[in-house]
């Protein structure tokens, strides 16, 4: 595959993962500065990383969660979370994520996480937008 077919695939994926909303406002906000950055995340995370075939997208999504919150990394892993719902992962799994995550990644980071989680499902239930920071 070329860079053009994997940035095209990587289109297709990061759609359907964080929604057709997500990555327009991604694509409406590159600039310059970031442009190179918005074409590599697309082409390599998505095209690449993300489409490879031995870990389901749900698994991967819980992964990807759990890697967040041991990183602190808040914008990113409410993105995730939104993403989560996109690939089949239940509000109870989450839960048993971020419960996993505190013995490893720490209490404070699960407390964080568990707030950012009920954000994202109040903003759901109401059909609110998400805030979304992140790239």
């Amino acid at each position: 595959m070329n860079d053009e077919e994997r940035l095209k695939q990587g289109f297709e994926v990061r759609r359907s993962v964080l929604g057709n909303a997500h990555v327009d406002r991604a694509e409406a906000a590159k600039t310059e500065l970031n442009a190179d950055f918005q074409n590599f995340i697309t082409r390599y995370a998505w095209g690449e990383i993300w489409s490879r075939p031995g870990l389901t997208r749900h698994t991967r999504s819980l992964i990807t969660i759990s890697m967040l919150i041991a990183l602190n990394r808040a914008d990113e892993l409410r993105m995730h979370f939104v993403a989560a719902f996109n690939n089949g992962v239940t509000e109870e799994e989450l839960k048993e994520v971020i419960l996993h995550s505190s013995v490893y990644c720490g209490l404070p980071a699960a407390n964080s996480a568990f707030h950012l989680v009920a954000e994202v499902l109040a903003s759901r239930k109401n059909d609110e937008p998400i805030q979304d920071t992140s790239a």
